[in-house]
């Protein structure tokens, strides 16, 4: 059975930068608070109306695809990964396909948050070893600015977010030295709401003694999105980060060290980590657990911020672009985020 490789990779962050300092004018913050915090020093976001999550997938598919040295017309399946789609529905991957002007093939929306990338990749990855397709198009895209709560209450959370695009053309290779070694995927639904975003959705009656004690009983199991709601900051994520954080440095390092012991590695034989850029704090302790030097992790969040399933793709690409990947390296992607999920990839470059 072949594996799978990495034929080509792109990025693509909007021109837009916006700093810690410039988020004082909407909220109680300063760049010492958030840095400390998180390793934020900025982030981009993408402009109002013109990009979305799908045109900053098609910046980072076209450079993706001209670097695999194929066309668009060759793209033979998509696997798509957002939290932030264009549309309730249809899914990003429908309009990736449409906007690129693709043949009438396949395109698969994974709703796996910060993990996303890792669950598209691994998906992916399997179509490869089986032959059933040829060139797969792999995205994490985000837009995350068009849904913040820009005030002191939401600053928690929106202080943290970023807007970009990753994305890579996954083929097949005969080279046993080379490829995806293998893709680890978990979760564990548990703690779903301590980082989530409620609304809009479905679920009115399952939480409304919880949750949703201010509205009145003709509203309740009719509502998709309510005035209250809105009135009532109802309509942006929630995170708990302290309880988030304490789940993530435990998972995080056990994802991974589950990809190198299945492939008969140690932490030491890591060439690069790259780690999901969810919080610095987070990096730098699993850094530290797997005693690992400044060069063998890669972390990009201070000038990103967290883009969730895009943030993998943009490190690895950046990372890549500087020189720091080489031929047969060994690089461990590793990710968790909301649901809770967490996954891993362990790939001989």
């Amino acid at each position: 059975m072949p594996r799978s490789k990495i034929a080509g990779i792109g990025m693509y962050v909007p021109e837009k930068v916006v700093t810690n300092n410039e988020l004082k004018q909407y909220m109680d913050t300063d760049d010492q608070w958030i840095q400390e915090r998180t390793g934020i020093q900025e982030r981009h976001y993408a402009h109002r109306t013109e990009e979305t999550t799908t045109t900053m997938a098609v910046e980072a598919a076209s450079i993706a695809i001209k670097r695999a040295g194929i066309s668009a017309a060759d793209i033979d399946f998509i696997v798509f990964a957002t939290l932030s789609p264009d549309y309730y529905f249809p899914g990003c991957g429908v309009l990736l396909q449409r906007a690129m002007k693709m043949k009438e093939i396949g395109a698969l929306d994974v709703r796996n948050q910060c993990s996303g990338f890792l669950y598209a990749l691994s998906v992916a990855d399997q179509f490869i070893k089986t032959g059933m397709y040829k060139n797969i198009l792999v995205v994490g895209s985000e837009k995350h600015s068009f849904g913040l709560d820009f005030t002191t209450r939401g600053r928690n959370i929106s202080v943290i977010f970023g807007d970009g695009a990753g994305a890579v053309v996954l083929q097949a290779t005969e080279n046993e030295q080379s490829g995806i070694l293998s893709t680890h995927l978990h979760s564990d639904g548990e703690s779903a709401e301590i980082l989530a975003m409620y609304n809009p959705g479905t679920h009115a009656n399952h939480w409304a003694e919880k949750n949703y004690a201010a509205f009145d009983e003709a509203e309740i199991g009719q509502m998709f999105m309510s005035h209250t709601m809105i009135d009532q900051a109802q309509n942006f994520p929630f995170m708990d980060g302290q309880s988030v954080f304490k789940k993530a440095v435990v998972k995080f390092p056990e994802v991974i060290m589950e990809a190198l012991y299945k492939n008969g590695y140690n932490p030491s034989d890591i060439n690069l980590l790259i780690p999901h850029q969810a919080n610095l704090r987070i990096s730098q302790f699993v850094q530290q657990k797997l005693k690992l030097r400044d060069d063998q992790v890669y972390n990009n969040i201070q000038h990103y911020g967290n883009t969730t399933a895009a943030s993998v793709p943009i490190a690895l690409c950046e990372a890549w672009q500087k020189g720091m990947i080489k031929e047969g390296d060994l690089v461990c992607l590793a990710a968790f985020g909301s649901g809770f999920t967490w996954a891993s990839a362990l790939l001989k470059w």
